[in-house]
């Protein structure tokens, strides 16, 4: 396997590693982290709309608070 691998990176030319692998995968994952941190700021915006009260616990105890009593 050693020798067929080292002939594949012997006959590839370096900018089409560069410009056919390496930027494409960069860019996508760069638009991924872009499309997300907007979803997460949308979210993070109708969150503050909602009150506070529809989230806390009716007894006032955490999950974590009853696992700590159990």
């Amino acid at each position: 396997m050693n020798p067929i691998l080292s002939a594949f990176l012997t006959e590839l030319p370096g900018w089409l590693l560069f410009s056919g692998v390496f930027l494409p995968v960069a860019l996508l994952l760069l638009l991924l982290i872009a499309y997300f941190r907007i979803k997460l700021s949308e979210v993070n915006e109708e969150l503050a709309l909602i009150p506070n009260h529809q989230y806390s616990r009716k007894d006032g105890s955490s999950r974590h608070q009853r696992l700590k009593q159990t």
